[in-house]
């Protein structure tokens, strides 16, 4: 393990740990706050560097990234059954 899978993944959960609130009342209030463009393309540039950090062993890095895209992912979701915010 190299230090710099512990200060990306310290840094990328901090990040996925703020989207879990928006989630959350993005259900709660039945709203997509986010739109859609924003939340596909977040989403699949954070599973693109997900897998470029399972090609360079960065295993902790890659895990908590893809934990924050499927949170984006559900942001879009969200944005796609409730239609508007």
């Amino acid at each position: 393990m190299v230090w710099q899978d512990i200060v990306i993944g310290i840094a990328s959960a901090l990040f996925a740990y703020s989207l879990v609130f928006q989630v959350y009342v993005g259900f709660k209030e039945k709203k997509g706050f986010i739109a859609s463009q924003t939340s596909l393309l977040t989403t699949i540039g954070l599973y693109m560097t997900a897998v470029a950090y399972f090609t360079l062993n960065l295993y902790i890095s890659a895990i908590i990234i893809l934990f924050s895209g499927t949170m984006w992912l559900l942001l879009l979701v969200q944005r796609l059954i409730y239609k508007k915010a």
